[in-house]
């Protein structure tokens, strides 16, 4: 099963697609990970994108489509694998059919989480992640429930640039939708309920 996640950030993208690899054993392949990981370790990849990412704007397609590229190029994605941001652009869209098509593993579903912009500003900005295992909780965490760490707020979960990327998202990214309904793989859920809710439905849809 071959799939590209939809929807803005902070729609829960990220959680229904960890529900989906425990499931399927699904290789989850997210551009916003592999980013942070070359800005943390300093890369020149990395240098390129910190300061597309602190502004809340795109990276551009050049960096995105070489790094989502030679990912697919690796064994483990060879059963199955869900793209989580990426592709954000209709060229980006095309760029990987292409790429797809050459491996003749072409996409089975584009899956939307759809979710209203104000919800989730108030998600992103209430949003407090852990310094030393990744673990991703709210403004209630003092400490991280998984391993004690340090919680902190990410430079790009302020109000300002999350509504900047909420802008650059619709300007940018909501052609895909249609994009994707014009090539009969577009499937819309609700992410605007319970976890569970949404990933029942999202079973559902993909079955």
């Amino acid at each position: 099963m071959n799939i590209v996640l939809l929807g803005a950030p902070g729609a829960g993208k990220g959680t229904q697609a960890a529900k989906l690899i425990d499931e399927y054993g699904l290789t989850h392949i997210s551009t916003g990970d592999m980013l942070r990981a070359a800005v943390k370790e300093g890369t020149e990849l990395g240098l390129q994108a910190k300061k597309y990412m602190d502004a809340g704007d795109l990276v551009p397609d050049d960096v995105i489509i070489g790094l989502v590229t030679e990912r697919l190029s690796q064994p483990d994605t060879a059963n199955g694998f869900i793209l989580d941001g990426f592709p954000r652009t209709t060229a980006q869209a095309v760029a990987l059919d292409a790429e797809l098509g050459k491996l003749e593993r072409p996409l089975d579903a584009a899956l939307l989480i759809d979710v209203k912009p104000e919800v989730i500003i108030n998600r992103l900005c209430s949003r407090r992640m852990c310094k030393e295992c990744g673990y991703i909780g709210s403004v209630a965490d003092a400490v991280c429930p998984v391993c004690g760490g340090e919680m902190y707020q990410r430079d790009d979960d302020n109000e300002a640039t999350v509504r900047n990327r909420l802008d650059v998202y619709e300007k940018s990214t909501s052609p895909l939708i249609d994009y994707y309904r014009g090539c009969d793989l577009l499937v819309s859920i609700d992410g605007d309920r319970d976890v569970d809710v949404v990933y029942a439905d999202v079973k559902d849809a993909l079955n």
